[in-house]
């Protein structure tokens, strides 16, 4: 299984990164994807995937740091997507109307401009959508990225069906395991399992029996057994068929 999704650069896994890489392989989780959300974040994941044959990172800049975007940004994302293997993507980005913590004017410039720069890279882009979607779906309408996956999908079925149709993936958290979530239970149910994937969002997002403690890659078994129940089938076939979106998605070896 792969965990499509996971902040392990984060400072709440300084002290026990180890403990918690190997309680990810003790439930079966051989890939992690690290995520950035700014270039300094970037830089630490680049570093961190390189000591580590088990993960894969991204490079990128959060909506929530768009107003940080400098002339440099761009050359220090490039600078490490042409020194690392291990870059397998462009994210997280996207847009974020929900805290505001950058004006949506420059969201929307920087969101743009990363869609662009993935293209130009060849690689897919991981989007971040927080009560944005139509603009989420315009900027894709203008860019056309060749792959995206919307990462934590929590819009109802008709909002993402567009991207569905375009080809792209939703991923979801354990946010799909929290009692009032029926609608994301339902975008779920209707998601064709060959544009899905997992994730934990970690240290975020702990899915249910863990909510309220650190999240961590090893508890993306539990939004695995989520989706599974949803859809009446089974664990293994949930775990086969997500694992081969993300392998593909990602170009993993």
């Amino acid at each position: 299984m792969i965990d499509t999704h996971c902040h392990l650069a984060d400072s709440q896994f300084d002290a026990d990164l180890p403990a918690v890489l190997a309680r990810a392989k003790e439930k079966g989780i051989d890939t992690m994807i690290i995520i950035a959300d700014s270039v300094a974040e970037s830089e630490r994941c680049v570093a961190l995937a390189a000591g580590h044959s088990e993960l894969f990172c991204t490079i990128g800049v959060h909506p929530h740091n768009a107003k940080e975007w400098t002339g440099d940004t761009e050359r220090r994302l490039l600078a490490l997507s042409t020194y690392s293997k291990k870059v397998k993507a462009i994210g997280e980005i996207g847009l974020d109307y929900h805290y505001d913590f950058s004006p949506r004017d420059i969201q929307r410039q920087v969101f743009m401009h990363q869609l662009r720069f993935a293209g130009c890279e060849g690689l897919p882009v991981v989007v971040h959508c927080r009560e944005a979607i139509q603009d989420i779906r315009d900027s894709i309408a203008d860019i056309k990225p060749k792959k995206l996956v919307l990462h934590c999908c929590t819009e109802r079925f008709e909002d993402v069906k567009p991207l569905l149709d375009a080809g792209y993936f939703l991923s979801f958290t354990g946010i799909a395991t929290f009692p009032k979530a029926a609608d994301i239970r339902e975008t779920i149910r209707q998601c064709p399992l060959e544009q899905l994937m997992i994730e934990t969002d970690s240290p975020y997002l702990a899915p249910v029996p863990y909510r309220g403690k650190r999240n961590e890659p090893a508890y993306v078994v539990e939004v695995a057994e989520c989706i599974a129940q949803i859809k009446g089938l089974s664990l293994e076939e949930v775990a086969a068929t997500t694992t081969q979106n993300a392998v593909e998605f990602f170009g993993l070896d």
